[in-house]
């Protein structure tokens, strides 16, 4: 006979899908959770057209208009700890996307999040009665006017003192709300 408890395995089957992909899906899933608690809404371009995600957030306080649109591109790592000691974490771009991140004169501003995560897959959630923990951290960064220094692509260092959560999503939409920027 054979005993239900011993056939279960320690370590949950995780599906093949590749790496990467997984680090999509939790970025995305990171974004989600801020703009949730920011209070926008999101769309997604279809087809994707160099911007990840619009975020858009609506506001009678808003000066400039009552609803303020925000692009936002998404990268991730994990060759980078949480909180790296020398403030900053550096994600690539090809100079095709920084470029159109960087353009100086835009009617809808844009910002790059950068978001460390843990190499070890098994680290990326954690889960108990009263909290549900997406490991490490995204930071944010505008990259108007940011030019190119590779031949194909850009190591862009985001600073870790401008955490992405929904109080820094908050006060960026309100600059751009007020006719400022990010």
């Amino acid at each position: 006979m054979i005993d239900a408890q011993a056939a279960v395995p320690e370590v949950p089957l995780r599906g093949d899908l590749p790496k990467t992909q997984r680090m999509e899906m939790l970025q995305d899933g990171y974004l989600r959770a801020v703009a949730a608690a920011a209070g926008c809404t999101m769309a997604k371009p279809d087809p994707d057209d160099g911007i990840d995600w619009k975020l858009s957030h609506t506001s009678e306080s808003h000066t400039a208009d009552c609803q303020i649109d925000l692009k936002i591109q998404l990268k991730s790592t994990w060759t980078s700890s949480p909180n790296p000691a020398n403030g900053f974490v550096s994600v690539n771009l090809s100079n095709e996307r920084l470029n159109l991140l960087a353009r100086p004169n835009v009617i809808v501003h844009r910002i790059l999040v950068a978001m460390i995560v843990p190499e070890d897959i098994a680290k990326w959630v954690e889960a108990s009665h009263d909290i549900f923990q997406l490991r490490h951290c995204a930071y944010w960064r505008s990259v108007t006017g940011v030019q190119p220094s590779g031949e194909k692509y850009t190591a862009v260092r985001v600073s870790t003192s401008q955490i992405f959560d929904d109080i820094a999503l908050c006060a960026i939409m309100e600059r751009i709300g007020k006719g400022g920027a990010p």
